[in-house]
């Protein structure tokens, strides 16, 4: 038969994992809570562990330590008079805690009696001639029984003679062999023959509420002392105890190596009154840990807080410092004229078909790629050559390293050139100039190299320090030249950029995608980008979600110099700003939305400067707005930079009969929601490269909402001046048809007719005409009768005769003529 431990632990009323832990020390195989061990031992544990029970609670007194344990000296109980009826609290509490005390002595006492039967039974043998008797061979256990001599009887209750010896716990039945007597120390009494155990070696065994923490911790790592923990440390010579706030009287007594029970006699002979689980004062714990040669300091939250800071911040690398510093690809702008082969020296570089992706052949977006020579990165940025796109190109030039001019051979320098010749310069840009299209017919290089001359960039072979080659696009030729040249350009620049501190950079261009949201491409210039990293942009704000190259493929980092597309924007940031990453996504959102309160508060007092007392002038300058046609118009883009580009070329056109107003502009597709606002404002929708989204179309048609929806912008602005031109009042003019002279005159019923004789152009029935008398305008109205002899006639062309009546008219004369002419109406030019 056997007992289970769970079954042992409910009857002893501990914890399953303290009776195993015991049980493992004395030699048990146990497992789990279901384990089992045999009846004897079960039996012999639950009675010794319900003895120590039942002598915890009494007193020293009643309860003397056996010889073989060391007595500990009590503190002296107080005289409580016997007629005492209440007591006061400072006796109760001391009760109390000698009570606590009285505890913690029996449960050192049994601490002490199980080591040195531990002691004991791991002693070699006293004598060569008691091992010669007792040889190592192995035998079957024997169970303790009360019959055995040679066993030890069962420990008795507490209360019997103080001369009595104690006897120890039975042994394990696994590990027991053969008996052997053990030498006891001087002190523990007279001497007991232990039954032979060979336990490993363990350790001290703990209180119950020490067993306790081992046993809950025991599945847990150990982990370093610290502040919050409380730790001693050695400076000087001097034992220092670092605690942290609150100190407790237990914790406080292990680091200063007294026991509790000891620390709270001392603080009751200062007449402090606490409990082991309870806590002291600072001043308190400072005497208590002088006066056992102990400095104690104590390290509050927030100092420990500002010290972490301060450190954090004294160890912290300075973003440009020299030592963190790694080079990084140049970072090369495409500039020039439109249509002079930018973007298909690009395509020629990646070798990929670009061109044909655009709308109308021509760039409309800011692309930005990276490529391989020779070992070594190049990062390109694609700029548009369009007029109207002047403001992408200064932006693509304000964040490069090198900017690469390309004029064509046969063209040579033309308007966007120059444009992007100054853009370069004042960004103090190195220029690597391109010319193109050597394989055009009438290409010209000393042309060009001569118009070079006249900007003072002169070439190299002219005796320049600009560098300068000749290649052929569409053919493929010259391009590893120029790579060459790129790349030592960017060697003499010596270029670079800080890896390791939080990543920085600035937006190329960001738009709206569908399925994806708001993106945004960029180039990083320092620290690198990573998938989870929060960004701040002005008022716009991003946790990274992913990252793509210019391919579509995920990007796991991005270093300097590289560019990459971000999803995860709160909303499309705006193009040329900068971003920097942040401790996490809470810090972002806070920043940003700091800023959009800022930017608001700037409309706000902008519109309350607006709305300021006027003067007369400015009063009737209103009225004159009020009275001027005004085209409001919301704009729609794909990109950012299209953007700007449409609302520039719209802010360019320039009338003084109708005034274009943009209401608002905004990327991505046309929505509901700027059909309800084109409704209420009576605006024009003008979408530039973007579609409209499902139900839009329907909606507008029902609001009235005109949409301007173009993908070439030139074209776009056209149909903008269009309607325009359409909200000015029409203009009449007067179309002469023909005119006839009058031969005779006829009665016909109540009236007359004239017979004519047509002499120049037509007369058609129902124009408008007019009797001249001496150039005298007699009458007007309408031809309402026309006939060719006694046929109606439509018309009757020069030469011919006819007969013709001007309705409500009856005074002809011979001589007179008869005038028709049109009105025509036409829209007027803005």
């Amino acid at each position: 038969m056997s007992r289970r431990i769970y079954e042992i632990s409910k009857e002893l009323d501990m914890e399953n994992k303290e009776v195993m832990e015991i049980l493992r020390d004395r030699g048990f195989e146990v497992k789990s809570a279901s384990s089992t061990i045999d009846n004897i031992s079960a039996d012999a544990f639950i009675e010794e562990f319900r003895n120590q029970a039942d002598a915890e609670p009494e007193s020293s007194e009643a309860a003397a330590p056996a010889p073989a344990i060391p007595t500990i000296k009590e503190p002296v109980k107080p005289n409580i008079p016997a007629g005492a009826i209440v007591k006061s609290k400072a006796d109760i509490e001391r009760e109390r805690l000698e009570k606590e005390a009285a505890e913690q002595r029996a449960r050192e006492a049994e601490i002490t009696r199980r080591r040195e039967e531990r002691e004991a039974a791991s002693r070699p043998q006293a004598s060569a001639e008691q091992g010669a008797k007792s040889p190592k061979m192995p035998t079957m256990p024997t169970l303790p029984t009360a019959k055995s001599p040679s066993m030890p009887s069962m420990p008795k209750p507490a209360g019997k003679s103080p001369g009595m010896p104690s006897m120890p716990t039975p042994p394990p039945v696994p590990k027991m062999s053969m008996p052997a007597p053990v030498t006891p120390k001087e002190d523990a009494g007279p001497q007991v023959t232990l039954p032979p155990k060979t336990p490993p070696p363990a350790p001290n065994i703990p209180s119950r509420e020490e067993t306790k923490k081992v046993v809950i911790g025991a599945s847990q790592p150990s982990k370093p002392a610290s502040v919050e923990e409380g730790k001693v440390v050695e400076q000087d010579g001097q034992k220092i105890i670092q605690v942290k706030p609150p100190i407790v009287v237990r914790d406080f007594a292990g680091l200063i190596g007294m026991k509790p029970f000891k620390l709270i006699s001392e603080l009751m002979d200062a007449g402090i009154f606490a409990g082991m689980n309870q806590t002291i004062e600072e001043d308190v714990a400072s005497r208590l840990a002088e006066k056992h040669g102990f400095k104690l300091e104590v390290r509050h939250r927030g100092e420990e807080q500002a010290q972490a800071k301060a450190k954090k911040a004294k160890a912290k690398i300075s973003d440009d410092d020299p030592s963190q510093l790694a080079p990084r690809p140049p970072v090369v702008c495409v500039l020039g004229h439109v249509d002079h082969g930018k973007t298909t020296l690009l395509d020629s570089i990646r070798k990929a078909n670009v061109v044909s992706g655009e709308a109308g052949g021509i760039t409309q977006h800011v692309g930005a790629y990276q490529v391989e020579q020779s070992g070594h990165k190049i990062t390109f940025i694609d700029t548009p050559g369009h007029a109207a796109f002047s403001k992408m190109r200064e932006r693509g030039a304000n964040v490069t390293d090198v900017a690469i001019l390309v004029v064509a051979a046969d063209d040579g320098f033309m308007p966007q050139t120059d444009e992007a010749l100054k853009f370069a310069q004042k960004a103090n840009v190195p220029i690597v100039v391109a010319i193109n299209k050597m394989d055009a017919k009438g290409a010209n290089i000393d042309r060009v190299k001569q118009q070079m001359q006249e900007r003072n960039i002169a070439s190299e072979d002219w005796g320049g320090e600009t560098l300068c080659t000749p290649v052929s696009a569409i053919n493929n030729e010259g391009i590893e030249d120029l790579l060459e040249l790129v790349l030592l350009q960017a060697e003499v620049l010596e270029l670079q950029a800080n890896p390791k501190c939080p990543a920085q950079g600035v937006i190329v261009e960001s738009q709206v995608e569908q399925g994806r949201g708001s993106t945004a491409t960029v180039i990083v210039q320092k620290g690198t980008l990573k998938p989870g990293d929060a960004l701040v942009c002005g008022p716009e704000h991003c946790k990274v979600r992913a990252m793509l190259d210019e391919n579509g493929k995920q990007v796991k980092a991005a270093p300097p110099s590289t560019p990459v597309r971000i999803m995860g924007w709160s909303d499309a940031p705006e193009s040329g700003s900068e971003f920097t990453a942040v401790k996490n996504d809470k810090v972002a959102r806070a920043q940003a939305e700091e800023t959009a309160q800022q930017l608001k508060k700037e409309i706000l007092d902008l519109q309350a400067k607006a709305n300021a007392p006027m003067d007369l002038e400015e009063f009737l300058g209103m009225i004159d707005e009020k009275r001027a046609k005004v085209l409001r118009v919301i704009v729609k883009a794909d990109v950012h930079g299209s953007m700007e580009a449409v609302i520039g070329m719209l802010e360019g056109i320039k009338s003084d009969k109708v005034n274009l107003d943009v209401i608002q502009s905004s990327v991505g597709l046309v929505t509901k929601k700027d059909i309800v606002l084109a409704t209420s404002s009576n605006a024009t929708i003008v979408a530039f490269n973007t579609k409209l989204e499902n139900g839009v179309q329907a909606q507008a048609k029902r609001g009235e909402v005109h949409i301007i929806q173009h993908n070439i912008i030139y074209e776009l602005i056209d149909q903008v001046k269009e309607a325009m031109a359409e909200l000015l009042e029409p203009e009449f003019r007067e179309n002469k048809l023909g005119a006839a002279e009058v031969r005779a005159i006829f009665p016909v019923g109540k009236g007359w007719v004239a017979g004519c004789m047509v002499t120049e152009g037509i007369l058609r029935r129902d124009a408008h005409a007019r009797l001249l008398r001496k150039d005298e305008v007699v009458h007007e109205g309408r031809i309402g009768t026309l006939r060719r002899f006694k046929d109606d006639a439509q018309e009757v062309r020069a030469g011919y005769e006819c007969g013709a009546n001007i309705t409500g008219c009856n005074d002809y004369q011979e001589k007179d003529v008869i005038e028709a002419y049109e009105i025509v109406e036409f829209r007027p030019s803005l």
